[in-house]
């Protein structure tokens, strides 16, 4: 069982910028280093379900929207240089990962990911990652040590992690099939847990 430590993440400081709705706030700017520490839970955000042996969802502990949000768009280079569009997956699941190779709760969660991408990867689930401001040289052996065979794309400049709102990694969100978030996970998760396994079954299932 995964402790505490597993909902813990690398936080920095925040600045201003473009804001789209999800709980109160989708997009704050991202500043500066990044820091490995606690999440900073500065933001408001719509209270996560209890967790109940039927409710996988509140098991995970994710933040739903309070309206419907469109996923910002982002065009970043994968390893090997090719453009990598959020648009090109539209009409699937998208579980979409930010990250760094120096985040230890990054590193953690990864496992889990590459199994889900495994398991449902047919049925219309994608897993992609967006790497925080490293280079391809820093990325490439974490990718490889880890044995991640779901796209990796490079956010160099931190552009796509500022219009999420990203201020603490590792942290997820998971974009339907029309394009809005479905919720956001800030810190690791266990992707391998049963609740985990049953939410994201159902998922592609096409169930509730």
């Amino acid at each position: 069982m995964r402790t505490e430590r597993a909902r813990q993440g690398c936080s920095g400081p925040e600045a201003q910028g473009r804001r789209h709705r999800l709980g109160v706030s989708v997009s704050r700017r991202l500043g500066g280093v990044l820091l490995c520490g606690l999440v900073l839970l500065l933001h408001r955000a719509a209270p996560a379900p209890a967790a109940t042996g039927t409710d996988p969802m509140g098991a995970l502990g994710v933040q739903a929207p309070n309206e419907a949000v469109e996923a910002p768009p982002f065009a970043l280079p994968d390893l090997a240089g090719k453009t990598v569009q959020l648009k090109q997956f539209r009409g699937k699941l998208v579980l979409l990962n930010f990250f760094a190779t120096w985040c230890g709760p990054c590193r953690e969660e990864m496992p889990g990911m590459e199994r889900l991408h495994r398991a449902h990867r047919e049925a219309g689930l994608v897993v992609a990652a967006v790497n925080f401001q490293e280079s391809a040289k820093t990325v490439r052996p974490f990718v490889q040590d880890l044995k991640l065979s779901f796209p990796i794309v490079l956010d160099a400049e931190g552009a796509a992690s500022r219009e999420y709102g990203v201020r603490a990694l590792p942290v997820t969100f998971l974009i339907g099939r029309d394009g809005n978030i479905l919720w956001r996970a800030i810190g690791g998760r266990d992707w391998e847990s049963a609740q985990a396994r049953r939410y994201f079954a159902q998922l592609v299932a096409g169930k509730p």
